[in-house]
């Protein structure tokens, strides 16, 4: 039975990084109820991203910097998702949204998941870049343009998801620019960008 749950989150994943906005608008009409496993699916693929690309911002410190970058990038991108979700739900009330607070949870939750699996994408070139120039600005450069991509990539993902959800309302632009200033205050206060 367990297996058969996590199998079933797992399809859903899929279908939830295929099309992110329909995925969103099934649970949202209610012609699909996501059962706890899909949900734990969700954000295992988000933490799955993180904390492997964390892994490789640590390659220029040895082991322990590889363990510590790998646990506080997971950390600090998962609070400066956290911390501001309640915010988007109730100023989004406040100016008219009519989206229960579980869709739009499930909002963030899908693209959180998509920037993990952008994150997992991203490996291959902060790999490539930190051991053909070992210089620590140049890895700072090449892991600030990498986040700059996931962080664009996963707010027009939200962003459809948001307009598809509710057509009728503004996307919340203002909660993606509070997502990264936290983000980037939390990368820089836990010493993620130091190599």
């Amino acid at each position: 039975m367990f297996r058969q749950q996590v199998r079933s989150g797992l399809t859903h994943v899929g279908l939830a990084l295929r099309d992110p906005e329909e995925f969103a608008v099934v649970w949202n009409e209610g012609r699909g109820a996501y059962r706890w496993p899909v949900w734990g699916a969700l954000l295992a693929t988000a933490i799955a991203g993180t904390t492997t690309y964390g892994m490789t911002m640590g390659l220029l410190g040895g082991a322990g910097d590889i363990f510590y970058k790998a646990i506080i990038c997971t950390l600090a991108a998962g609070l400066a998702w956290a911390i501001p979700l309640p915010a988007l739900y109730i100023l989004n009330s406040l100016s008219g949204s009519r989206l229960p607070a579980s869709s739009t949870l499930l909002a963030a939750l899908v693209t959180v998941s998509w920037g993990g699996l952008a994150m997992l994408a991203s490996i291959p070139i902060n790999w490539f870049f930190t051991a053909t120039v070992p210089h620590a600005g140049f890895v700072l450069l090449v892991n600030l343009v990498v986040f700059a991509g996931v962080g664009v990539a996963m707010s027009d993902v939200f962003r459809r998801v948001m307009e598809r959800l509710e057509p009728q309302h503004v996307t919340p632009v203002w909660w993606l620019l509070l997502v990264g200033a936290i983000g980037g205050e939390l990368f820089f206060f836990f010493g993620l960008f130091e190599f």
